[in-house]
């Protein structure tokens, strides 16, 4: 399976902090309303089957849920899955979850979802393009999907591990490793080789100052694409 474990268990030892906005997953909060209105700046999420790979704690599974789409998402973490299980009860968001990798699922559901959205998870797995093909496999011809992740600079080793995880403690010490990171040019090579077509880029920046993240277009360290199957 493509899955790293020290990967899970980092993530699950903070599952029950996944929907405090104060606490390690700040950062995800925060981005997330930019996320999402990039996500529906291409496809009307409303009645669409959506599927969020890699979905963790569900903030932004939960937000596409309630933007109107028949949402799925899914985790290999059981606790953050359970969190997010929870946090949908509470709000009264209708969304399922489920623990399956993005291949296994390809098998099971080839081309069933309109939309496919796998965000901050590619630099956590051992081979990313493998699930840049299983969410191709997902998607239904003529559909939309969205990766973001963070690209292997000196400037994003600087602001994303550095400056994120030593200076300003926005994420724990050891979130990321920079070989991890993917170039844009990588992970574009990877959606063609899966049959995908590129339709917009756009990267995310963090103002330290102001504390406010903003899209504009430089990729240098977050960034996100939108391809078309």
């Amino acid at each position: 399976m493509n899955v790293d474990q020290s990967e899970i268990a980092k993530f699950s030892a903070l599952a029950h902090r996944w929907w405090d906005p104060h606490s390690e997953f700040k950062p995800l909060h925060a981005i997330n309303p930019l996320r999402l209105n990039w996500i529906k700046s291409f496809v009307d999420l409303q009645g669409k089957k959506v599927l969020d790979v890699g979905c963790g704690g569900g903030i932004l599974a939960e937000s596409i849920a309630q933007s109107g789409a028949n949402t799925c998402g899914i985790d290999l973490s059981e606790k953050a899955l359970k969190v997010a299980e929870l946090h949908a009860l509470e709000v009264g968001a209708t969304l399922k979850y489920r623990s399956i990798s993005a291949e296994a699922l390809a098998e099971e559901e080839p081309e069933q979802y309109d939309v496919v959205t796998c965000m901050e998870m590619l630099e956590h797995v051992p081979d990313p393009a493998s699930v840049v093909r299983a969410c191709a496999k997902l998607c239904k011809p003529g559909g939309t999907l969205f990766f973001s992740t963070l690209n292997r600079s000196p400037k994003s080793y600087l602001f994303a591990i550095i400056g994120a995880e030593y200076i300003l403690r926005l994420l724990p010490k050891g979130t990321h490793e920079y070989a991890k990171f993917i170039k844009p040019s990588e992970l574009v090579t990877f959606t063609r080789q899966a049959g995908l077509e590129m339709i917009g880029m756009k990267g995310m920046s963090y103002n330290p100052i102001t504390q406010v993240y903003s899209l504009g277009d430089d990729v240098d360290v977050n960034y996100m694409i939108a391809v078309r199957k």
